[in-house]
């Protein structure tokens, strides 16, 4: 069976609504618009939308802020202690504030985020409620909780307002870092949170997406959906699109509640030292380390596919640098990739040596030598327990496959997909590509069988019988094909 860490595969579940697209939000990436004139009322309306967190330092992030000046705002979003905040200000002051109990570290699931709200409500804790996963938070974290006053107008709905998504313009720190999908607020109006999503009728603690797009938004709402990657900042509802900064096709992602793909698993970077960016599919390592990043869905049978690109390892360090697979867990400074058995990596070299692979702490010779700007493909065989690796979608060694060591003989029952960096002054930068949205730039567009994925080279045999002598099809890691081959 499939191993997500540190997440689980519950939002993704398949159910009979499906979301095509969601976009990713990094840093200096924001979309806006300036509310109309006038607004519906200003006391009622929600904001509602799914997220997929890559941001687990602890700088936080913000989500959406209705902005007039610094002394007049509401935002959502995540505090540096990762809990999910609401905050009102205004005229310099905290008009409402509440700030979840649950911290939010996961960078693997799906979650769904919902504020509604009617502050016309007699009772002051139905003038603000916040739900996860469609379960109502009922108790807040401390630190000065309040609701906002009865009928008061938020600046999230008022005329004129600026809206940024994807950033908390109100203070620091200020840009989400993560993946948004089905991205709702309605203005004027109540919204029941069983509009939003579903619970599964076979799993009811998993919440599922719906259809949302026949609620009726009101005069400062929008809906986006991201489907249109000439304008990701589409408002389908028919209402003023938001004007993307920073973000252009390549941000459209496939990587959605209802079939997540693998990343970078950032909170499980055993001793990495790296930055990550661009959806938790861009990594640079540190200087002086020691250390791997593995992918954050690992596999114990079926057939899959990833690309890495070498996009610089500084000249005389790349042969310390090193893409594949492990079945370890690394418990010192002195890891990297192949340092133990059952772990697999083919070595970036610069300076034009031979291709070689380490396992077990030993090399020996594979393939042929790395360069900057190369793309590693790397075929992870589970039924037949072996590996391939492929540069700019060249079979290494023929096709002849490497043997590896059975799944459920490893320590932890699954192999990862990785990249390592060990010593040396230098840094490495690497690009990702699990096929929910690449690091890098893809023009040839090459789909798995199934249909899922958008990869440079392509995951399919198409009939050639390149491995080993035999007919292999590869498949994009993600929740859907876990499902089928998992």
């Amino acid at each position: 069976m499939p191993l997500i860490l540190p997440g689980n595969v519950a939002s993704a579940t398949a159910g009979a609504y499906e979301v095509a697209n969601s976009c990713r939000f990094f840093t200096d990436t924001v979309m806006k618009r300036t509310n109309a004139a006038t607004s519906t009322n200003g006391t009622q309306g929600c904001f509602s939308t799914w997220i997929k967190k890559c941001n687990i330092s602890g700088t936080g992030g913000g989500i959406i802020t209705g902005y007039v000046d610094a002394s007049n705002f509401t935002v959502i979003y995540f505090d540096s202690d990762h809990r999910l905040c609401f905050l009102e200000y205004q005229s310099g002051s905290s008009a409402g504030f509440l700030r979840t109990p649950n911290i939010f570290r996961d960078p693997s699931a799906w979650m769904h985020i919902a504020y509604l709200i009617d502050t016309t409500q007699g009772t002051a804790a139905n003038r603000v409620k916040c739900y996860i996963n469609g379960t109502q938070i009922t108790s807040f974290h401390s630190g000065g909780t309040t609701q906002p006053a009865q009928d008061l107008t938020l600046k999230i709905f008022a005329a004129s307002t600026s809206l940024d998504l994807g950033q908390d313009t109100g203070g620091s720190p200020h840009f989400m870092n993560g993946y948004l999908a089905e991205t709702l607020l309605v203005d004027g109006t109540t919204v029941a949170i069983g509009d939003l999503g579903e619970f599964d009728e076979d799993s009811p603690t998993i919440w599922k997406p719906k259809d949302i797009s026949g609620i009726s938004v009101g005069t400062n709402g929008f809906y986006l959906d991201y489907e249109d990657s000439a304008n990701l900042g589409n408002a389908v509802d028919g209402g003023t699109d938001l004007t993307e900064t920073n973000l252009d096709a390549t941000d459209q992602a496939t990587d959605t509640p209802t079939n997540s793909f693998a990343t970078w698993n950032s909170l499980a970077g055993y001793y990495y030292a790296g930055t990550f960016s661009e959806g938790n599919c861009k990594t640079v390592s540190g200087t002086s380390e020691y250390g791997f990043i593995p992918s954050n869905i690992g596999v114990s049978s079926g057939k899959w596919y990833c690309e890495i690109n070498n996009v610089s390892a500084t000249s005389g360090d790349g042969d310390w640098h090193y893409f594949g697979i492990v079945s370890t867990q690394g418990t010192g400074t002195t890891i990297g990739i192949g340092k133990n058995a059952n772990d697999y990596g083919i070595r970036v070299d610069t300076s034009s040596l031979p291709g070689q692979i380490r396992t077990g702490d030993s090399h020996s010779s594979y393939g042929v030598a790395l360069a900057d700007g190369d793309t590693l493909g790397i075929y992870l065989d589970l039924d037949n327990n072996k590996l391939y690796f492929a540069k700019d979608g060249v079979l290494m060694n023929s096709g002849t496959g490497i043997s590896i060591t059975a799944p459920a003989s490893t320590s932890l029952g699954a192999y990862f997909f990785a990249y390592s960096y060990e010593d040396g002054s230098g840094t490495g930068t690497v690009a990702a590509n699990f096929g929910g949205c690449s690091s890098f730039t893809v023009s040839s567009a090459n789909q798995d069988a199934n249909g899922y994925g958008n990869f440079e080279f392509s995951p399919n045999d198409d009939g050639n019988s390149s491995f080993d002598s035999t007919a292999k099809d590869f498949y994009a890691l993600c929740t859907k094909n876990l499902a089928e081959y998992g």
